[in-house]
């Protein structure tokens, strides 16, 4: 005979199944929208064909004007069609209006070539920088394995280099400090706003992104400010040992790493773009990328360097932060260890299964 079960007992039942699950720190992620049809599909191909053939023809002229072409036309058109499509990137790839933005971009630029005074160039070339660093992060897409990890930040290395020969290009004459200060500072505002709406707000952080953005701001403070930190709290002892180690790798290596390249941009990025395969909480640690895209907009700007001390001090910054990167990835991979074959199998860089897709590289973020 069947027993009837009892109502305190179905009661418990309903409110087991409505109890929320406990709280995890990934954000939620939105229901997958429906991809465009045929014409949208033909119209983003040919939209992106033409912006590739003028970035394409912007770098031929910045490189004719860094080989010496006679005319100033190479230097000052190239700029302008890069940070033109920079702007319109920049807009198409965060959902904005990119032939509103880049229209302006290629007025503005066309002014300060016509009126070509020292404060407007100088400008330009702030722009430029923070356009750069910002949206040679957001070109980023998310790396579920190492190797894809070191692609993207090449891909974000190659967008910060021409964007470099375009500040180059506009000629600015500043004062290094203030103009890296400058433009590193705008970049960070810049990137955390975009992050901001990438990371549906503050309450999007969850546990690791609090962690990562607290961690990496005391980073950017202790790279930014170490050589001031050596001479007011420094014995001289110390001073001395380093300046002696900056002078052996000069001279034996040809340059000295950049600190906030390897020790904050490149690791940032690298771990925040696997992070991204998995937890939008990534977009906060890459974020802090542009400590690295920044420095290589604005490090041939230097009279005092040569290019090959430029291109040698950021080599080496990469591959430090690369490594540093890696022991980030697999710190974190070891401490959400999971208790499931599949989680066992995530915790394997090499056989990661992406957890969180995102748009194409050349497809809107939202």
């Amino acid at each position: 005979m069947k027993q009837r079960p009892s109502v305190s007992s179905g009661r418990r039942s309903a409110a087991a199944a409505t109890r929320p699950d406990p709280v995890d720190d990934r954000a939620p992620e939105s229901a997958p929208t429906p991809g465009p049809g045929p014409r949208g599909r033909v119209a983003h191909g040919v939209g992106t064909t033409l912006w590739l053939l003028v970035l394409a023809a912007a770098v031929a002229a910045l490189l004719a004007a860094l080989v010496g072409a006679q005319g100033h036309w190479f230097a000052d058109g190239g700029a302008v069609a890069t940070v033109t499509a920079y702007a319109w990137g920049l807009a198409a790839r965060t959902g904005g209006r990119p032939a509103i933005f880049g229209l302006l971009a290629l007025v503005l630029g066309v002014v300060v070539v016509v009126v070509d005074s020292d404060g407007l160039r100088s400008g330009a070339a702030v722009v430029t920088t923070v356009l750069t660093a910002v949206f040679a992060v957001m070109v980023t897409v998310p790396a579920v394995r190492m190797t894809s990890a070191v692609r993207e930040i090449l891909v974000a290395l190659v967008v910060a280099v021409v964007g470099a020969m375009a500040t180059l290009a506009w000629a600015p004459v500043v004062d290094l400090d203030r103009f890296e200060y400058t433009a590193l500072g705008l970049s960070l505002v810049a990137s955390f706003l975009t992050v901001f709406r990438l990371g549906a707000g503050l309450h999007g952080l969850g546990t690791r992104g609090i962690v990562a953005v607290v961690v990496g701001s005391l980073m950017l403070a202790v790279t930014v400010g170490y050589a001031e930190l050596l001479r007011r709290y420094g014995t001289q002892s110390l001073v001395d040992t380093l300046d002696e180690a900056v002078r052996w790798s000069r001279h034996h290596l040809g340059a000295f790493p950049r600190p906030i390249v390897a020790l904050l941009g490149v690791p940032a990025l690298t771990w925040g773009t696997h992070m991204r395969a998995r937890r939008r909480q990534g977009w906060w640690v890459c974020a802090f990328g542009v400590a690295m895209t920044a420095p290589v907009a604005y490090g041939y700007v230097d009279p005092g360097r040569s290019v090959r001390e430029v291109s040698l001090a950021l080599g080496y910054g990469v591959v430090i932060g690369l490594l540093l990167g890696f022991l980030l990835i697999r710190v974190d991979l070891a401490a959400t260890g999971r208790s499931t074959s599949r989680g066992r199998r995530s915790a394997v860089p090499g056989d990661a299964e992406p957890l969180r897709p995102e748009p194409g590289r050349t497809h809107p973020l939202w």
